[in-house]
């Protein structure tokens, strides 16, 4: 059974984007046996591309559904189906972020027609689906509207059916049920693990631990452990009797307690966490003219970092991105190296720091600002977040810039009285590997709020 699916959007950036519009067909080979077709209210606004591109505008959403009032209708009409779509990941990536957003894991198989056409019809000028289409001599109409979208994409899949004679792509790129080629003992231990975010434990028979891991969807990850057919995933399938867990309700603390877990229990199969999570580091020092100067370098304790980054590649986009970002000098980043202005200047985007054109005292100032704004240092703060129930929050505090522990709580009388505050607080050490995953985190993503408390 299939779920012939296709998804307008708001158009905004990687995981903002809101669903405006969402057809789907339910088709089991040979016929639509069901279809569900609605206008979605995004609850934000649609880019101007978007509208000019779908004709769905603002003032048609006000009264359409919001996304948990079609949730229900979408679980049911796709239940035991692998969706097909055209671009699978994009709508495989909306459907699970809005899913994520309700506390409901969307777990299902997704076959691409993009992907399939390239095997199936090679050497085509274009593979987006307009295009696709027309050279089918397939008419479609309401393009980049859901529904003529949705049925485009159901009639292309009828011929893509029909030109896998062998049925060998389809075979290969629909898998099937993993857990069915599980032992027993396997799959009594993932139907009785939750889908939630949290770190897992995974015991042998004596009931020590031989490995660690975090996600935010244990189920799924254990899932994969017991069907990849790597070294590592094959030992841990035969030493394996049972699973523990504890829940989180947010990544980030998950991340934490993992990092810390696996130093203090050593699990046999925990080899990438033994070592630092991170390789590289944004440091300062002042030049011989006054100017504060950052410059890339490996993890090294005995210097101070401004910023940690996992690998180089992470360290030398980010140093771009804020030098143009705060009109920072790119010579004296290190980034264009030169006796004379830097690039930047050039175009006016630095403001000629590099040939003494800017004073020490006013390019300073704003190098520290973008290190206060990415630093909390000498700073406390409480990072509240989502809690593992909808009505719990989570708190990570901060004393001082350093990592004191974290907790979770109902009320928030009890984390605005300082004693109670740290009664609830699970201790935890600060170390280079906690700063590293609280840094990265807060850079990429959004927490519920950060509250500064008075020093």
């Amino acid at each position: 059974m299939y779920a012939i699916l296709d998804i307008e959007t708001t158009g905004g950036k990687y995981n903002e984007e809101g669903i405006t519009e969402i057809a789907i067909y339910r088709f089991d080979g040979r016929k639509i046996v069901d279809q569900f077709f609605s206008l979605v209210n995004p609850e934000r606004d649609i880019q101007s591309f978007v509208v000019n591109l779908t004709g769905i505008n603002n003032e048609m959403l006000q009264n359409a559904p919001k996304f948990h009032e079609v949730a229900k209708r979408i679980i049911e009409i796709t239940k035991g189906c692998t969706i097909v779509a055209h671009n699978a990941q994009f709508d495989n990536r909306i459907l699970t972020t809005e899913f994520d957003r309700l506390g409901y894991s969307f777990d299902k198989n997704f076959l691409c027609t993009v992907e399939l056409s390239k095997k199936l019809i090679p050497n085509l000028a274009s593979y987006s689906l307009g295009k696709l289409m027309r050279s089918l001599g397939i008419p479609i109409s309401d393009r980049h509207r859901a529904q003529g979208d949705a049925k485009a994409t159901l009639m292309l899949f009828k011929i893509l059916l029909e030109k896998d004679t062998s049925k060998k792509i389809i075979q290969e790129t629909v898998k099937k049920d993993p857990k069915r080629q599980l032992e027993p003992k396997l799959i009594d231990i993932i139907e009785s693990t939750p889908s939630i975010i949290g770190v897992y434990y995974i015991h042998k028979k004596n009931g020590s631990i031989i490995y660690i891991g975090k996600s935010k969807n244990i189920k799924k990850r254990l899932l994969q452990h017991f069907t990849n057919d790597n070294r590592k995933s094959k030992k841990i399938q035969l030493e394996v009797d049972s699973v523990t867990y504890e829940e989180t309700g947010n990544d980030l603390i998950a991340q934490l307690k993992e990092s810390e877990e696996i130093k203090q229990n050593k699990p046999i199969f925990n080899h990438a966490l033994k070592r630092t999570l991170y390789e590289y580091q944004l440091s300062s020092f002042k030049d011989t003219n006054g100017y504060i100067n950052l410059k890339i370098e490996k993890a090294d304790e005995r210097n101070k970092a401004v910023i940690t980054f996992s690998n180089y590649q992470q360290a030398k986009l980010f140093l771009f991105k804020i030098t143009e970002e705060f009109r920072l000098c790119q010579k004296l980043n290190g980034i264009h190296k030169t006796t004379s202005s830097c690039f930047l200047y050039s175009i006016k985007q630095c403001n000629g720091a590099c040939i003494g054109d800017e004073s020490p005292k006013v390019y300073n100032k704003r190098l520290l600002d973008f290190i206060e704004k990415n630093s909390y240092k000498n700073q406390s703060i409480l990072i509240i977040d989502r809690g593992r129930d909808i009505d719990e929050r989570s708190v990570i505090f901060i004393e001082d810039g350093i990592y004191k522990g974290y907790g979770f709580y109902n009320l928030n009388y009890q984390i605005n009285n300082p004693e109670v505050l740290k009664s609830i607080i699970t201790p935890m050490p600060d170390n280079r590997d906690a700063q590293h995953i609280l840094q990265v985190y807060l850079r990429k993503n959004k927490v519920l709020k950060i509250v500064k408390l008075k020093q």
